[in-house]
This record gives structure tokens, sequence and C-alpha cells, in this order.
């Protein structure tokens, strides 16, 4: 499965427009950061590690919106930090779906049964809700037991009020083929609507360095967990190109100003992954950022990077520039 076909097709006339106008770099998705803090303290995550008097701050509303509209990107991904803990991250949402914006808000479900009741079903939205694992698995993820069950209710309790619901789970060294595959398994047979994967992006600032997946393994890891055509039944939220990508069956080229991050500091350049310092614009962010500095083979930080935040957007992009890999996203829905 690829992305829904509404979205596709709102993809594809946005990439459309860029081709005709002659841009050469745009975004595809926004990485918004309302807020850096957080109700948990995973692993795998550096965010939490930002000074206190940043942990405290959050975004205006008018703030958000002004980034969103400024580099014009046709699906946002509100996150964090927990966006819940945010008290005007309803608002944020609302405006941005009046302005024809596809939104996901991305959340660990703590929060989401206390705040659902503020958010109305839309087409352009879905909760995308941060599952690694099943049980324990995803306990011992996030550093804290119960979590699990508390995501999967708060699924349910989305789902029960008209919801459209996405995961997102994240792999490390000590997930095994059978592990990815119970854990996909199980979301799949949880309904919802949409699954996200990709290995963990090895942060600087993440509490525990010893995690995270090289190239090598997360192909030999995913192609194994994907053998025999597996990857089929599952929902992904993902272009087949990518997760082509994952088994090592492709290869591409990271598109780092693919999915832009700004945040409470501006936008961080030069991706959603590194922080190499911030700037106030989009235009500076495209205009004086060196591009040619990062990717695989030219940064060490990127070597063994193999996240969606870089390489869906080369895969979406692939295919839109394909036919015969046009029609195959189109068959896959």
């Amino acid at each position: 499965m690829a992305m829904p076909f509404h979205l596709t097709v709102k993809l594809g006339t946005y990439l459309m427009k860029q081709k005709l106008r002659g841009v050469k770099k745009y975004p595809l998705i926004m990485e918004l950061e309302p807020l850096y803090a957080c109700n948990l303290k995973c692993g795998g995550c550096g965010k939490i590690q930002q000074p206190a008097a940043l942990l405290k701050q959050r975004m205006s509303v008018e703030q958000a919106i002004a980034a969103v509209e400024e580099c014009g990107a046709p699906m946002v991904s509100i996150a964090g930090g927990e966006p819940l803990m945010h008290p005007k991250v309803h608002e944020i949402t609302a405006e941005l779906l009046k302005r024809k914006k596809f939104v996901v808000l991305c959340t660990n479900a703590v929060f989401l049964p206390k705040h659902i009741d503020k958010f109305k079903p839309n087409k352009n939205f879905a909760w995308m809700v941060h599952l690694d694992g099943v049980g324990a698995k995803h306990d011992e993820a996030v550093a804290k037991e119960g979590v699990f069950d508390q995501a999967v209710e708060a699924i349910k309790l989305a789902k029960s009020k008209g919801f459209a619901v996405y995961t997102n789970t994240t792999v490390f060294n000590n997930d095994s083929p059978q592990d990815v595959i119970d854990t996909l398994d199980y979301i799949h047979e949880l309904g919802v609507d949409r699954l996200e994967i990709a290995p963990g992006y090895a942060y600087g600032k993440a509490p525990d360095q010893d995690r995270f997946l090289g190239v090598t393994q997360t192909r030999e890891l995913f192609s194994k967990a994907f053998a025999d055509g597996r990857r089929k039944k599952w929902r992904f939220n993902h272009s087949p190109l990518y997760l082509d990508f994952l088994e090592g069956k492709a290869d591409f080229q990271c598109t780092p100003w693919g999915v832009p991050l700004y945040t409470l500091q501006g936008w961080q350049r030069p991706c959603y992954l590194m922080d190499d310092g911030y700037v106030e614009t989009w235009k500076e962010l495209i205009e004086e950022t060196d591009w040619d500095k990062f990717g695989r083979g030219k940064d060490p930080r990127c070597d063994n990077c193999m996240a969606h935040c870089g390489y869906e957007p080369t895969a979406v992009l692939a295919t839109m520039d394909s036919l015969r890999q046009s029609l195959r996203a189109m068959v896959s829905h």
C-alpha cells in the first residue's frame, strides 16, 4: 500500500506545479515542532536535551502558521516533543486545515484521550501514534511501563470517534526481522489506516547511542522482514520505492530539503535530523545552505541514515518521474 489516493493526488498536483514553475528545491512535508518538551524520555531521541529555558517555551499559533505559509509545503507533520503538551496545538491544526494542508499530529498518545475532543475528524487530518514494538518492547523503547497499553487504547478511541490514525515505528539494532513482522502484524490487525516505519537516526544528543543501525544491518533486517512479498499486506504510508530502498533493492541520494524542520529557534539547518544551526527564513535555508556537503559519502553523520525524512522525498520524486513507478504506486492502493 502507498499513500491515500486523495493525498497522492494532492501531492502530484503540487509536484507538477513546482516543475512547471521551474522550482528546483521545494518541501514535500514540513516538520513543525511548536515545542521541545515531552512527557517521556525515549532513549533514541535527543529533543528533551535542550536547555531548560527552551523546554518551557511554546510557539505561538501565528508564528507556526506563518512558517508553514512561508515554505508552502502541502503537508505538515506537527511533532515535538509531545505536541499535546502545547495548549494551542488544536488551534494550529484547525488553522492549517482551513488552508487545505494535510496535517498529521505525531503523539505518544498518553494525553490523547484528554484532548481528543478539541479536534474534529477531517479527511486532511490524521493522528500519528508512535509504536516501537508490541507490549514490553515499546515500553522499553520509551523507558516507561504501561505506555503501550495507553497508546493502543488511544488508537481505539480515536478510531471510534471517526479519526484517521497512522502509526510510526522506529527500528533499532535490537529489533529482529520477526520483531518487525510481529509489530506490523499487530498494528495491521489493530485497524490503523496507515503505517510508517524507518530505521532510527543517530541523534547526537540521544541518551542511548548504541542502538542505531548501519546501512548493511538495515538492508538485511528489512529484506528479511519483507521477504516473500509480505510487505504487500501492510497498509504503508510510503512509496513502493522507499520500501525498495530499505530492502536494498534501490539506492538513492538524500533530498535533505524535502522535509524541512521549523522549531522555536527557526529553520533548522540542514535538515530534520541534523542540527548545524538555525536561520530565520525559508529563503535563507534554501539559498544559503551548501546542500552539496550533505548526504552519504559527503558527511560522516549521513553515512548510516536511511530515514524517510531524507529518502522518501527522493523516492516520491523518482516515482513521479517514471510512468512505470507511478502506475506501480497507483496499483498499490
